[in-house]
């Protein structure tokens, strides 16, 4: 990377600071399209500096053409108001900057909110891009470009706030004692929380704000009004910041940190929230407080409201739960370290392994058991106290070092991501062109150099991780004190499982001498009892930690009971400590899983292979597979039964990158899909030449299966069954196969689809390869099993119900004879493409969702499928866009968050089709976590704590009240969606 100095245009002018990288564009062709339509508007726009720069060969419009060639957000920030660079002639970026917080502290004198809306979001968007503009010269470190965008909330907020009250006190609401300064004395507390509250916001993140009030303050005229009226206040800021209009959103925001989200107004009294901290608060919420902050309203009363919290967040002594709970916190750190490679393409930067999350939580464990002691240990920065840590002794100065520089370069990662499009986006890209992308924003010349920095910076974090968390991953002392010898409980060892987490010590006794006795395969050698003994101790901890401890190591005792042999695994796990937190894992959070475990052991190899975690499961990775393990099959059952095998096996292997957040919820959807893609088309290949053996084949004779629902729409989860139809073509001439046994083509085709169901889903010794459903098939139960193309495109033209119709969105042709594939995806293109009453489908769609509703109610907020604006009234909206627009899977999708995506653009507002596809990633995420650990719908009266866990985790949330509010807040929101979207009168 080159250093650039000022750069002169005409009079060297524009200044970016001291910029230090040098960045390539993707497209150097488009690049310099981009900065000669740039300087046409500027000509046109008399912005003669600009214009100048444009169209000069400096290096500094060099930069300027590959930032607008490398981020949509900032080359459209700059098309829509390209003055903001004609802007800072003569002036840097931090007196730019300057003077936007000093037009935003204005604005809360502006007439009208709609008018302070519209200033605020111009305003905040040219602060945006000049902060990105500086990020990406390396001209603001990483902690300046945090710095920078939480100043610029900050005085967002601060303004807003001073708008409403001063609105409130011209309508009577609030008598202010000062209306020059409207906070003092307004008892409207707002206080940041996360990334805002540390002062170390990143460039597209939401803001954590939680709300207070002082029903004493001498602002409030009536006190036994004053939480209705803060609470219509709070809402009007949530709006003034949140709402998107023609000039796009101030900061998207969040209050559900506060207490009970669930069940408690959007602003709370001072004693209702005092009171519940101090009796019912969690450890969890005891961290978040950690980085609270007054950052607008009434700032005195904030901070008093924080130091009566002090002793709740900073206690002297640690009492036993506390230290529990803290501890719990930093095993489960240490349990998803995971083992092998970390996949760079599609990481999370923030949640994965070696993320963001895992240092700022680390440093947070350490305040909670520190900070009560040590005053100088309750600071909001991550970076700071880590080098407080190191200067106290409670870390190494090494590990402080390179923490700190980690964090700052995931930091800068995570800010090139989100520069992209101004998304709240943590995840790499799977693409290797937009890999690239990444990579030349951050200054690098090529995906390959930054990707081997990027795995090294996580190795780095996973490193000192195991070296801090080496006490937790090591046996303790009580571990010791285990005795399993006799036929009688010792009571020392009872007491040691009681402390380890379990609930029926004797049982687990009886359980482990069953082991020493050598009562199974596994443990008949003494060899391996001697290995599985050493083991013992370090087994109990593992699996003591797992909340579910007795049925967790019931669920391990009938897996080993399973097994042919014990050495190698017991020898692996005694090696490979994190398998057998991944091993813990899997029985105390996914029964589903651990079924499959116990039952099929087999699948077990295939945590051994060290590539598992770092190469993601697509088509391509499968089929390679499966093509080597159906080599030198012999017979038509041999293949089935490898199928069943493999599948069996993937599924598996799919859930556990699910488990490890080695892939998301929408990867494992697209790995489960490819894989029923895969294992279909071989089952019906061998089907069709198998049963050629005895009844030959049909002139001219063609087969097509077609995915429907899940499977078509490459959504399946763990648990998914498949829905098929099949359809056949043959010579017009033909009257029957010609084989030792003829049959007519119609008898034909529906014997072949009766066998290829049976191949599938008949039970054998090896499982079944998957649940078929054919009920989706053209007059459904009542029509034939095989459906002639013309019969299937007649019936799609002439007969199909607009609900047919509505499913045939998601109908994919996945397997059989290339031309019939392609006849029978234009048949379906041609039906979705046909002219319709659009008052009619979303009549026909409003009914049959009320028909639904009517007949299968959810079990409750969790069924998520089912629940009032949950998945059906999604795929709906998204079908009948389909339907109403006539596109099809010509444009290259069946997927409903890609249709969800695609709504049309003069229909559905931006802030509409946001919230739309957030809240298919969220109801995906909660379908495939729980269809991957457990049967049936969760129940929230027995969520499994494993289980639990791995939702909040996926979530970023802080405990199951909070994401049963998150999942109530989101489905009502997406109801009124639906009905809005689906209203003929609309």
């Amino acid at each position: 990377m080159t250093a650039v100095k000022q750069l002169d245009c005409t009079d060297g002018s524009i200044w970016f600071g001291a910029p230090a990288r040098t960045l390539s564009p993707l497209d150097p062709d488009n690049a310099e399209r981009e900065l000669d339509d740039l300087a046409n508007m500027a000509d046109d726009g008399e912005l003669p500096v600009l214009a100048a720069l444009a169209a000069s060969k400096t290096p500094l419009a060099e930069f300027l053409a590959a930032v607008l060639d490398l981020s949509p957000y900032i080359r459209d920030s700059l098309r829509r108001r390209p003055a903001m660079l004609e802007q800072l002639s003569g002036k840097s970026v931090d007196r730019r900057l300057g003077e936007i917080r000093d037009e935003i502290g204005k604005l809360s004198a502006a007439g009208s909110e709609a008018a302070m809306m519209n200033q605020m979001r111009e305003l905040k968007r040219e602060a945006h891009c000049l902060i990105a503009l500086a990020d990406l010269a390396g001209a603001a470190v990483p902690q300046e470009t945090v710095r920078r965008m939480s100043e610029l909330a900050d005085n967002c907020i601060a303004a807003a706030v001073r708008h409403v009250l001063l609105e409130a006190h011209r309508n009577g609401k609030l008598k202010l004692p000062q209306l020059e300064s409207p906070e003092q004395g307004c008892g409207w507390i707002v206080l940041a929380m996360g990334k805002l509250g540390a002062g170390e916001l990143n460039f597209s993140s939401d803001i954590d704000l939680i709300v207070f009030f002082d029903p004493q303050a001498p602002a409030i005229t009536d006190p036994y009004d004053a939480s209705e009226l803060f609470v219509r206040l709070t809402r009007k800021l949530v709006r003034i910041l949140n709402d998107r209009t023609g000039n796009g959103y101030v900061f998207r925001t969040d209050l559900r940190l506060r207490p009970d989200p669930g069940s408690t107004p959007l602003a709370i009294p001072v004693e209702a929230a005092l009171t519940y901290y101090e009796s019912r608060g969690q450890n969890w919420e005891r961290a978040a407080m950690i980085k609270a902050r007054p950052v607008a309203g009434d700032s005195a009363a904030g901070q008093a409201f924080l130091d009566n919290l002090v002793p709740y967040i900073w206690r002297k002594y640690m009492d036993f739960a506390a230290i529990a709970d803290v501890h719990a916190i930093k095993r489960q750190i240490h349990a998803h370290k995971g083992h092998g490679e970390v996949a760079v393409h599609g990481h999370n930067v923030k949640l994965g392994r070696g993320g963001i999350r895992e240092i700022e939580f680390f440093v947070q464990t350490q305040q909670l058991i520190a900070g009560g002691r040590f005053p100088e240990l309750r600071g909001h920065s991550t970076t700071a106290m880590l080098t407080m840590l190191a200067e106290r002794g409670w870390i190494a100065e090494e590990t402080s070092k390179a923490l700190i520089a980690q964090y700052w370069f995931l930091r800068d990662v995570e800010h090139a991501i989100q520069m992209v499009a101004d998304e709240q986006a943590h995840n790499l890209p799977d693409e290797d062109r937009e890999m690239t992308r990444i990579a030349h924003m951050l200054g690098y010349d090529g995906s390959q150099t930054f990707c081997e920095a990027f795995r090294k910076s996580l190795k780095t974090v996973e490193a000192h991780y195991a070296e801090l968390f080496e006490a937790d991953a090591g046996s303790s002392d009580d571990a010791v004190n285990l005795v399993f010898t006799g036929d009688v409980d010792d009571p020392a060892t009872l007491e040691t499982l009681s402390a380890l987490g379990f609930e029926r010590p004797s049982d687990i006794c009886r359980v482990v001498r069953s082991w020493h006795f050598g009562r199974y395969r596994a443990t008949q050698t003494a060899i391996s009892r001697e290995r599985l003994t050493k083991l013992t101790p370090r087994l109990l901890e593992t699996f003591g930690r797992t909340k579910r401890a007795d049925e967790a190591l019931m669920r391990f005792d009938e897996f080993i009971s399973g097994l042919p042999a014990g050495i190698q695994l017991f020898s692996l796990l005694q090696t490979n400590p994190a398998l057998l937190d991944l091993l813990a894992t899997i029985m105390g959070a996914a029964p589903r899983l651990a079924k499959t475990i116990t039952r099929r052991p087999h699948v077990f190899d295939g945590l051994l292979d060290p590539g598992l975690l770092s190469e993601l499961p697509d088509r391509d990775y499968l089929q390679e597979r499966l093509t080597a393990f159906l080599d030198g099959a012999p017979s038509y059952e041999d293949i089935l039964d490898r199928l069943r095998i493999f599948a069996a096996e993937q599924r598996f292997l799919i859930g556990i990158r699910l488990l490890t957040g080695a892939i998301d919820a929408g990867h494992a959807g697209l790995a489960f899909s490819d894989l029923a893609d895969l294992t279909v088309s071989v089952a019906l290949d061998a089907v069709v030449d198998e049963f050629a053996i005895r009844h030959g084949r049909i002139a001219g004779g063609e087969v097509a299966v077609i995915a429907m629902g899940k499977l078509g729409s490459r959504e399946l989860t763990a648990g998914s069954d498949i829905d098929l139809i099949l359809l056949y073509n043959h010579d017009p001439e033909a009257v029957e196969s010609d084989g030792e046994k003829p049959l007519a083509p119609s008898h034909y085709y529906a014997r072949l689809t009766q066998r290829l169901i049976a191949a599938v889903s008949a039970p054998t010794a090896e499982g079944t390869l998957y649940e078929l459903d054919l009920r989706l098939r053209p007059s459904g139960n009542k029509g034939p099993v095989a459906t002639h193309i013309d019969a299937f495109a007649k019936y799609q033209r002439s007969q199909a119900w607009v609900w047919e119709h509505m499913a045939l969105t998601r109908a994919r042709a996945i397997a059989g004879d290339d031309t019939l594939m392609r006849i029978a995806g234009t048949e379906i293109a041609n039906a979705l493409e046909t002219e319709r009453d659009a008052a009619e489908v979303m009549k026909e769609a409003r009914d049959m969702r009320a028909l639904i509703e009517q007949e299968k109610q959810a079990a409750s907020i969790w069924d998520v499928k089912l629940i009032p604006g949950g998945l059906i009234d999604l795929e709906f909206i998204a079908q009948t866009s389909v339907l109403i627009t006539h596109t099809s899977s010509r444009v290259g999708t069946t997927s409903t968050a890609a249709r969800l995506r695609q709504l049309p653009a003069n229909q559905v507002p931006p802030q509409t089709r946001q919230e739309l596809e957030a809240a298919h990633e969220l109801y995906s995420t909660l379908t495939q976590i729980s269809r991957l650990c457990i049967y049936g719908a969760i129940d929230p009266n027995d969520i499994p704590p494993g289980l639990a866990d791995l939702l909040l985790k996926y979530t970023d949330l802080p405990d199951l009240k909070v994401l049963a509010a998150h999942i109530e807040e989101t489905s009502s929101r997406v109801r009124r969606h639906f009905d809005t979207l689906l209203d003929d009168k609309g």
